[in-house]
């Protein structure tokens, strides 16, 4: 008689251990194009079986070559902060958001798989806006366009949509992208169909639970967003009347701004404009949201350090994916002299 082996069983993840390129399952690394595509397919494939998934799957492929320095017309993706990990562990949260939408809504109110498609090629492309274009001489890297990026993105979607056959989706991509940012006041943008406002809704949701849930927000904060602000004129600037405006003094000034940043966040968006749509991603954890309870870790751990002031606290050094093998040492680089630069203007 054959004795039958029995498949191994799959261990499942610790969550003591949340491994710093994983989402806050810690069952999915985003910063792996291909795993945060197998684990999008799977989740459209379950709320919408009719729908047409090989667009998205497309849209992965086009990603990575845009983020990695392959795309016609582009260099790769050169910022810290907003690099290739954040917009697929964005894109992963715009999926479950959308799932769970239509899971807890009626047929006639449901986003379908098409709208649903749309806005998660939007989530994959919303920081397209940051890679320069490669006949670009006057920019030394992407964090230049801080305050532009959204516009930016917006005209990416623009022209990219039509190569995978979205192309009827062009206006609405290019206003929920806004969700995203601040170059547009909500009311300014225009969408004529509530379920596309509500798809904005989802996207600009994403955005901000996936970097904030982040297992090293905080340390992105101060080691990677501040030289971003510093080089897309956020941090510190000329004034008009000649002498140095300063904002953000150093990384550790950006961390003392952010539990206000936070609660400004959920009162004026997440819980305001967005109208708490963050809660979608609870039908898909059995009424859990491990998005919320990641940030309120990172809160309350923040919260420790700034009353201790004990910095050391904060001692993750996350691996950081662009297209560049030394992107913290270069970005260092460039906001030494733009610093020295602002200064001497001052």
């Amino acid at each position: 008689m054959c004795a039958t082996k029995r498949a191994p069983e799959k261990k499942k993840p610790d969550m003591r251990y949340r491994r710093s390129d994983f989402d806050v399952t810690n069952t999915v690394q985003v910063s792996s194009v291909a795993s945060v595509r197998r684990a999008v397919e799977e989740i459209f494939s379950q709320a919408w079986p009719s729908g047409q998934v090989d667009r998205v799957s497309a849209a992965f492929g086009d990603f990575e070559r845009l983020f990695t320095g392959q795309f016609p017309g582009y260099f790769g993706c050169d910022t810290v902060y907003h690099d290739l990990q954040h917009s697929l562990d964005d894109t992963l949260a715009m999926a479950r958001l959308l799932a769970g939408y239509d899971r807890s809504h009626s047929a006639d109110q449901r986003l379908g798989p098409e709208r649903a498609a749309m806005g998660i090629v939007t989530a994959l492309f919303h920081d397209s806006g940051y890679i320069r274009q490669t006949d670009d001489t006057q920019h030394r890297n992407g964090a230049e366009f801080t305050r532009t990026h959204v516009g930016r993105s917006a005209q990416f979607l623009s022209r990219y949509l039509p190569t995978i056959g979205m192309a009827e989706w062009v206006p609405v991509a290019t206003q929920i992208v806004h969700f995203t940012g601040y170059e547009l006041p909500f009311d300014q943008i225009r969408l004529d169909e509530a379920r596309d406002r509500k798809v904005g809704h989802l996207l600009g949701t994403a955005d901000m639970i996936a970097q904030m849930s982040d297992r090293c927000y905080l340390e992105k904060c101060r080691d990677r967003l501040y030289p971003e602000f510093v080089l897309g004129g956020v941090a510190l600037s000329s004034s008009e009347e000649g002498g140095l405006k300063v904002v953000y003094g150093s990384g550790l000034d950006i961390l003392r701004h952010t539990p206000e940043f936070a609660a400004d966040t959920m009162r004026t968006r997440l819980d305001g404009e967005f109208g708490g749509a963050y809660r979608y991603v609870e039908p898909l954890f059995g009424g859990r949201n491990p998005y919320m309870e990641a940030i309120e870790r990172n809160l309350e751990y923040l919260e420790q350090v700034l009353h201790t002031k004990r910095w050391s606290m904060l001692r993750r050094e996350p691996p950081c994916f662009t297209w560049e093998k030394n992107p913290l040492q270069n970005m260092r680089t460039l906001v030494i002299d733009r610093l020295k630069a602002t200064v001497a203007a001052a």
